[in-house]
């Protein structure tokens, strides 16, 4: 395997190292706004079925408008770089918020506890209008994807300290870590809102798929120690150490570690000795 690899359109080191700090990697107005508008009158629509593990060109035929999506460069090389070239698709869904409905969805992370440490689903999020402070958009627990929950256990937690309530321009793309913490929150203006998700399964080791030409760039060490509000003091710890995990793993070096966590905890010197 390359130790390097760089091609276009690819995240970069220090934009993977994020994603892996947060759950999350946000690209702010990069669908054109022909396809924004066109995406009502698709979604108003009935979904054509794509049956759990459909390899994504399968589930989505030349010329239609998820892969007219999923082929704009910004997504296709975040997602090459996420989980790889050929990644099936394990569902998509619409998700819509009446106007003024009154309700928001509990806080959760979705489907079953997944203690997989060596690879993650991505979730596609898209929007296809400005989301206002109004309206309410996704709620997002930065940095809680490693914390492990089953689905709404969480649901009884109103706010979180640093969570994000989602604002952005038309055409907004989010990925997301299948663990993050998230909700829908209630929409309060006088407009439909419209989200368009697409959950991703790598097919493929997600070992250095991005651009890792700046892979020891001392940012990415930043990235992977940021702290956040919601963090305890010695608990954050904990992330931190999953960041290290994940990251020996896609990069295929399992000497990295970050204040000697890791390797303290993997200290086993019983192991050798035949006393």
């Amino acid at each position: 395997m390359s130790t390097t690899r760089q091609l276009p359109g690819l995240l970069s080191s220090v934009q993977m190292a994020r994603f892996v700090a947060h759950g999350f990697l946000r690209l702010d107005g990069i669908v054109p706004q022909e396809m924004n508008d066109e995406a009502p009158g698709v979604f108003d629509g009935p979904l054509p079925l794509v049956p759990f593990g459909t390899p994504a060109p399968k589930a989505f035929p030349e010329g239609t408008f998820a892969r007219r999506l999923i082929e704009l460069p910004a997504v296709s090389g975040a997602l090459t770089s996420l989980v790889g070239p050929d990644p099936t698709v394990d569902h998509h869904y619409v998700h819509t918020r009446a106007p003024h409905e009154g309700r928001a969805q509990p806080l959760h992370a979705d489907a079953i506890i997944d203690v997989r440490s060596d690879a993650f689903d991505v979730q596609l999020m898209y929007y296809p209008h400005d989301v206002t402070t109004e309206m309410g958009g996704t709620l997002i627990v930065p940095g809680s994807h490693l914390r492990r929950t089953n689905e709404s256990d969480i649901g009884r937690y109103q706010n979180l300290r640093g969570q994000t309530r989602l604002s952005c321009p038309a055409g907004t793309v989010i990925l997301l870590h299948h663990g993050i913490w998230h909700g829908g929150r209630r929409n309060d203006s006088d407009r439909l809102r419209y989200m368009y998700k697409i959950r991703f399964n790598p097919t493929v080791p997600q070992v250095r798929l991005w651009d890792t030409t700046d892979l020891d760039s001392p940012a990415v060490r930043e990235e992977l120690t940021r702290v956040f509000p919601w963090y305890e003091p010695a608990t954050g710890r904990i992330e931190t150490y999953g960041r290290i995990k994940l990251w020996r793993t896609m990069t295929a070096d399992p000497d990295f570690d970050i204040d000697h966590w890791a390797t303290r905890i993997a200290n086993r010197p019983a192991q050798g000795s035949n006393a």
